[in-house]
């Protein structure tokens, strides 16, 4: 495990454009943390770094974005009451290995996501750490760069 300290805003969105270059397609990142640790802002980063013209906006359930050919699925899973509501948001349709899928609050699919990286977000004192973990040989890249 890898442990970042995010000072501030702004050592977020770097992290997120660090991901950004070795994240593909295939990949799924799943972001955990406290409502206003900064997963939305990471993941964020990670899709302007991409390509996507202005602000990511934080998903209800689920955004798509197409980025010069790169799909990449922003979910928020946090309003998700059972994991059998993954199928009414299209979710097994991503399954396709031509999707990058960042995935915020995943502990509410019960075990249901594969994670090529787990990155957990904690805010003490106002002081934020990323906590980042390689889950799969896929996710273990983050380590070579």
């Amino acid at each position: 495990m890898l442990i970042l300290s995010l000072p501030d805003v702004s050592q977020t969105i770097r992290l997120g454009r660090a991901f950004a270059r070795i994240l593909r397609a295939g990949d799924q990142v799943v972001l955990r943390g406290e409502l206003g640790c900064g997963k939305t802002t990471l993941a964020g980063a990670i899709i302007q770094a991409l390509g996507a013209p202005g602000p990511v906006k934080s998903p209800t359930y689920t955004l798509v974005y197409d980025l010069g050919g790169l799909r990449v699925v922003h979910a928020d899973l946090y309003r998700l009451r059972v994991p059998a509501e993954l199928e009414t948001l299209g979710w097994w349709d991503y399954q396709d290995g031509r999707t990058l899928m960042l995935v915020e609050w995943p502990e509410r699919a019960h075990g249901l996501l594969r994670a090529d990286i787990d990155v957990w977000l904690t805010v003490t004192d106002h002081a934020r750490q990323a906590h980042l973990q390689g889950m799969s040989p896929r996710g273990m890249r983050w380590w070579t760069v």
